[in-house]
């Protein structure tokens, strides 16, 4: 009996009987049958079974109370790790290594401090918005706890920013202040965490207070591009930024490198308080119960 023509690659189907006056008729060897079962038993069971979450429900699982905070917890020893790594890194850098300054001598090491505060101050600000928009369109609990679980580390930075300001100004202006439109302004972001922290704990029922804040976080957002454009908007004693994303950097690469470093433990640092204030928040107004 001649082979099969109509499987070539496997020859798994052969002819039942072929005579001059009939087609051909086929019928299943005893190896395709089964393969053929196994195929049928993959398809019934994957519509049966749940379908496997995808990247992006894993991440919005992290939404819930729950889910978050053991998640929280194990990334908060690292950030803290990290952020004391970079510090004693950009310490090193920036008062070892940077030469000093032509105009300035020594007095200009303050940066490697004050520069990375004054960009924390106004990143996690905008940050604190996100969350209070967040908060505010989808009713997301966690969100809202987030703007008042950054408040703390917010007004933090600012008050550095504003004392190292003050201690750089007093040699180099001859003044410890001076009502500058950037000074001004930053400092009136200090009375904006601090308006924040204190509306949070004025009000008696945590769901009110939680969209009492992230409206007011929403709407201090507008003092952050002040801060950041008042010396071009404005002829103002404070001098321009130190570091533009479209010009080439004015310092010695030292400088900018003792700079960042401080600026990233900054960040990690800032990351990992906010979530230990997180981790209070849900336990102390009974979140992580409620999920249950």
């Amino acid at each position: 009996m001649p082979a099969s023509a109509c499987c070539r690659s496997c020859r798994c189907w052969a002819p039942a009987w072929r005579s001059a006056c009939s087609p051909v008729r086929w019928r299943p060897q005893p190896a395709c049958a089964s393969r053929w079962n196994e195929a049928v038993d993959r398809v019934a069971s994957s519509w049966n079974s749940p379908p496997a979450p995808s990247r992006r429900a894993r991440w919005l699982a992290l939404a819930s109370a729950r889910r978050f905070d053991p998640v929280a917890g194990r990334l908060v020893p690292l950030f803290f790790a990290g952020a004391l790594a970079c510090a004693l890194a950009a310490l090193y850098v920036g008062f070892a290594v940077a030469p000093a300054d032509a105009q300035q001598g020594e007095v200009y090491r303050i940066i490697f401090i004050h520069v990375p505060a004054a960009w924390l101050s106004m990143f996690i600000y905008l940050v604190m918005a996100g969350y209070g928009a967040l908060a505010l369109v989808l009713h997301t609990r966690l969100s809202a706890l987030m703007v008042t679980a950054l408040a703390p580390t917010g007004a933090l930075f600012t008050a550095i920013a504003l004392a190292t300001g003050s201690l750089w100004g007093q040699p180099t202006w001859g003044t410890w202040w001076v009502w500058d439109a950037r000074l001004t302004s930053e400092l009136l972001l200090l009375f904006l965490y601090l308006g924040l922290l204190a509306l949070d704990g004025a009000i008696e029922e945590p769901r009110r207070a939680e969209r009492a804040c992230a409206l007011l976080a929403v709407v201090g957002a507008v003092n952050v591009p002040v801060i950041w454009f008042s010396v071009q908007w404005w002829n103002t004693l404070h001098q321009g930024a130190s570091v533009s994303l479209t010009a080439a950097p004015s310092m010695a690469l030292a400088m900018l490198a003792g700079m960042l470093l401080m600026a990233l433990a900054c960040w990690l640092y800032a990351i990992g308080a906010s979530l230990v204030r997180l981790r209070c928040l849900l336990r102390e107004r009974g979140v992580l119960g409620e999920a249950a």
